[in-house]
């Protein structure tokens, strides 16, 4: 675990691996959530970056009559 320290102007800077590793951008937006009395940090992420994240989900199931 990494600590960051907030500036006078309640900014913080994110650690080089975790932007990496999260492939966090210059100008990037990021949701920012209290949640358990923790604060998370949540990336925008462009719907094209979304292609094929499902890619060879199970779609092999039973639907009920109702549902298409």
């Amino acid at each position: 675990m990494q600590t960051v320290t907030v500036s006078p102007k309640f900014q913080v800077v994110i650690p080089k691996d975790i932007r990496e590793a999260m492939r966090i951008r210059p100008g990037q937006k990021l949701r920012i959530i209290e949640y358990g009395g923790r604060i998370e940090l949540i990336p925008d992420r462009d719907i094209s970056e979304l292609k094929g994240f499902l890619k060879g989900i199970n779609t092999e199931f039973e639907r009920e009559d109702d549902r298409l």
